[in-house]
């Protein structure tokens, strides 16, 4: 008798061509130039700071932002920072390796799982889409807690799903640790989204009391708690009400009920993001929204239907809305797109986005320069001014030669299956993302901070932060700071539209709409 991992091998030995053009597309998506780019501000620098601060500190209980208390998150994502920083020191590549570990692990995860309920092909595919799409690409290099947190999200949904269908109460033990854990990564989401797209399955299949029995398995119960109580009770025993009203009501009731920091948008609002988020695989996309109904008939079609469903109504409800939100239910999307690409006929219609989309990147430096003209924000439209600049010929050389690729792979005789071309141009989204998009994202917008931060540790600068919230800055910088109006002879970190209500300073750095400045008098 063959152990497990032997027929995996096989299967892997027998698809090898696209095993192995996933397992680039891994690399691209992931891990290529992962150290290259600066920390990006909101979420990397913060995440990327509370780090420091713990290793700082010694404290791994409770986070600290810029010396004070952060509830935004649990603590895993921490955990997994501090240990890689003490692995690879403080740096980008070891704030953002644990997400890239965690993403890895979230496809390897959808592949074994399409495996063992289809086949390895469709497995091998869905992780495809799942590792190339652009959306997963960028949260998947990020230092913030969503690849973690998608990760377990997958592993919670799946389990429960192999549990329901294959009735084997390990699954269902194994879903409740994956929440478990999840609690520990991002809070109740964790629960949310499997139990809901659970119960949504289960009515479909009326066994709503299966579902409850399930629910509240006692078992189940005891290993999440195990695993998710100890931090909450020692941080509420720590923090108090403070920890629960900071934490439980204001980044997720208050988050769901109001905008918070202007994330606003309306019930449409990740309706246009999933057609991005998923490039470029628009005609497996159009495939899945075409064949709905022969989905719904098939129970895996079904509970992918519903989990992404579930995901996208109760987002659209939610106050306050980001883009990666979504992506709590696009696996279940990317697995439906695997169900349907057998269905793909025509090679012209299936490369035909990705080719329209590498040549429409040929145009987009010249986009951009007429976008940034007519920013109305004078921070902004400094800080890109320069981008067109970072478009050099390879830029081009790169575009164009993606766009001719896949005009190859358009031919209809051209040897390869329709799902391996466009992973195929996957690879190219993944390469295009890691080696030029967000390199020349971050120049423009991140860069400026981290070098004004560099001269202020060098100098043993002491700086005010003065009308931004650039967490990154504190990181390269080393040392906290003190956000507030600047007084006379202290060092002040402002946008440079800002510069105009001080009567009088000296410029000691000044760069993208950033600026370093020694102020001689006052803010007006």
């Amino acid at each position: 008798m063959q152990a497990p991992h032997a027929h995996l091998l096989e299967d892997l030995a027998r698809h090898r061509l696209l095993a192995g053009i996933v397992g680039a597309g891994i690399l691209l998506s992931f891990f290529l130039g992962l150290g290259a780019v600066p920390l990006f501000d909101l979420d990397e620098g913060a995440f990327s700071e509370a780090t420091r601060e713990m290793l700082l500190r010694g404290d791994y209980i409770s986070t600290f932002l810029n010396g004070q208390p952060r509830y935004d998150k649990p603590i895993l994502i921490y955990w997994l920072q501090a240990v890689s920083v003490l692995a690879f020191g403080t740096s980008e590549f070891a704030f953002r390796l644990p997400s890239a570990l965690c993403a890895t692990a979230w496809v390897v995860l959808v592949f074994l799982f399409v495996r063992r309920v289809r086949d390895a092909r469709t497995g091998l595919l869905a992780a495809g889409f799942t590792a190339m799409a652009a959306g997963i690409t960028v949260i998947g290099r990020a230092a913030i807690a969503d690849a973690l947190l998608n990760l377990l999200l997958v592993a919670a949904c799946t389990s429960a799903y192999l549990y329901f269908t294959e009735r084997d109460r390990r699954w269902l033990r194994a879903s409740f640790v994956a929440v478990g854990l999840g609690l520990l990564a991002k809070g109740p989401v964790a629960v949310l989204v499997p139990a809901a797209a659970t119960f949504l399955f289960c009515l479909s299949r009326g066994e709503l009391r299966r579902w409850f029995r399930a629910l509240l398995d006692p078992a189940g119960i005891a290993l999440m708690l195990a695993i998710a109580a100890p931090w909450y009770i020692a941080q509420y025993a720590r923090e108090g009400d403070a920890f629960v009203r900071g934490f439980l009501l204001k980044h997720n009731v208050d988050r769901f009920s109001a905008p918070m920091h202007g994330f606003r948008g309306s019930v449409l609002f990740y309706l246009p993001w999933l057609f991005v988020a998923t490039l470029p695989f628009l005609t497996p996309l159009l495939r899945v929204l075409r064949d709905l109904p022969t989905l719904w008939r098939d129970d895996l079609g079904r509970f992918c239907l519903l989990w992404f469903g579930f995901v996208l109504a109760f987002f659209s409800l939610s106050g306050t809305k980001l883009p990666h939100y979504a992506f709590y239910g696009y696996t279940g999307v990317f697995i439906a797109m695997a169900l349907r690409a057998g269905a793909l006929r025509s090679a012209l219609l299936a490369m035909l986005p990705p080719v329209l989309l590498f040549a429409s990147l040929l145009a987009l430096p010249s986009l951009l320069e007429r976008w940034v003209a007519g920013v109305p924000d004078a921070y902004y439209r400094e800080a890109f001014a320069d981008l067109r600049q970072h478009f050099g010929t390879g830029w081009y050389l790169a575009a164009s030669t993606l766009a001719g690729a896949c005009v190859v792979l358009m031919r209809r005789r051209f040897a390869l299956p329709i799902g391996e071309r466009l992973l195929l141009a996957g690879c190219g989204t993944a390469t295009l993302l890691a080696v030029f998009i967000l390199p020349m994202v971050g120049a423009a917008q991140q860069q400026p901070v981290k070098e004004a931060a560099l001269l202020a540790r060098e100098r043993g600068y002491k700086v005010v932060m003065w009308g931004l919230d650039t967490p990154s800055f504190i990181v390269y910088s080393g040392a906290l700071v003190e956000k507030r109006d600047p007084r006379p002879g202290e060092i002040a970190l402002a946008k440079v539209k800002r510069l105009g209500e001080l009567p009088a300073y000296e410029t000691l750095y000044r760069r993208n709409g950033i600026a370093l400045v020694r102020v001689l008098e006052g803010p007006r």
